[in-house]
């Protein structure tokens, strides 16, 4: 099936991000996902100056079963609409896409994004499943192959890319490397102490061939957005950060095992879509927030959006190219292997605060246009612009 391109671009710098919160991230037993869901929503509105009163579209999320009936319920809420999208990690830019929708189509004035994730203190694993699920991707009738988990999946597609270009896990281990560079410069990330690439050869396997520093933390935070319409977002508390471009394509057959051929038949039509609404390409871009439960969706990202050939993502990003300073920074806050697992969501409130030069030591200087992708049976894409 074909789109239009034209008609993409009639919503692009029409919907803004007006705010955006982050509960403290670590392990606190003594709080569930509610209340960090709570945390997070308070920084969010009073970032922009908007109060709980003011919300009339509520999407809550996390990986646990986080009600956004309950949650409405707790805000004394009764808004127009409410939801949650129960799909993992791919919910965060889907939700966005929603909701930019929602507001451009005038049903909603004023849309709050919200996660919980209490993971680590309530012990969640996401692997190793024992019960067969019929609903959950990589937990059904592919347990008799190992893949019990997306870190099962995620280092099939790894060997899949080792194996075929002649990649290696030290070209890999590149990714954790500088994402905890950027780390030790966001105060707020989980962890500060120094890695290196011989640290990350020596480290465990969990799935070989991925080592320890290849998968994300679990650990427990929340997260919130504020989105209303650009027009709106001009009068309240901060510069909005506009919404210029969004490429969502979905990938449904077999997708309850690993993508074998990494999304090149599904990824590349998203990436289109981003930059076409958004009028710009790769070179405009001044840094990605890419999602990264594991290191090689760093490179599987970098390939089927352009920003490197079939192949060539271990040499691309050698030489602190996707560090910062270098031409195309990559999840300049530490990402989920170094800074939090929030499921994509900080990514956003990163993008967002780069674009706001909010970041202090680790500022891309000048950004104007930040790019967050997502690779899934969901793959979707954001391309943010400065006010």
């Amino acid at each position: 099936m074909s789109y239009d391109s034209q008609k993409l671009r009639r919503l692009k710098g029409r919907v803004a991000i007006a705010g955006v919160g982050a509960s403290e991230q670590g392990c606190f037993p003594e709080l569930d996902d509610y209340t960090l869901a709570a945390q997070a929503l308070k920084q969010a509105l009073d970032d922009c100056g908007l109060a709980v009163k003011d919300i009339d579209g509520l999407f809550v999320h996390g990986p646990g079963p986080i009600s956004f009936v309950r949650f409405g319920e707790m805000l004394g809420l009764n808004p127009i609409i409410g939801g949650n999208y129960q799909v993992g990690g791919p919910a965060i830019g889907a939700l966005i896409h929603h909701a930019a929708m929602l507001l451009d189509s005038g049903a909603c004035e004023c849309v709050a994004l919200v996660h919980g994730n209490a993971s680590r203190s309530e012990q969640r694993k996401f692997g190793g499943m024992t019960l067969y699920n019929p609903a959950q991707e990589y937990a059904n009738a592919f347990f008799y192959y190992g893949l019990t988990s997306p870190g099962a999946a995620s280092a099939f597609q790894a060997r899949i890319h080792f194996e075929t270009y002649g990649t290696t896990s030290e070209q890999l281990a590149t990714v954790a490397v500088t994402q905890r560079a950027h780390a030790r410069l966001n105060p707020g990330a989980i962890k500060q102490e120094p890695l290196t690439v011989a640290q990350h050869q020596a480290s465990r396997y969990v799935c070989e061939p991925l080592h320890l520093y290849d998968y994300c933390l679990i650990n427990d935070g929340g997260v919130a957005l504020i989105m209303t319409t650009a027009e709106r977002a001009r009068d309240l508390r901060k510069k909005p950060v506009l919404i210029q471009g969004i490429g969502r394509q979905d990938t449904y057959r077999h997708s309850s095992m690993p993508n074998w051929n990494l999304w090149r038949d599904t990824l590349p039509r998203c990436a289109d879509m981003a930059f076409s609404m958004a009028e710009v390409d790769r070179k405009d871009i001044d840094g990605l927030m890419i999602y990264d439960s594991f290191s090689i969706n760093i490179w599987i990202a970098l390939e089927t959006f352009g920003y490197c050939g079939e192949g060539e993502a271990g040499a691309f990003i050698q030489g602190g190219r996707i560090g910062l300073g270098g031409e195309l920074p990559v999840n300049t806050h530490g990402g989920h292997l170094s800074d939090s697992y929030m499921q994509g969501w900080l990514h956003q409130v990163e993008a967002v605060r780069q674009l706001r030069g909010e970041c202090g030591a680790r500022q891309i200087p000048d950004a104007r246009l930040i790019q967050y992708i997502c690779r899934a049976n969901l793959g979707n894409s954001i391309i943010y612009g400065a006010p």
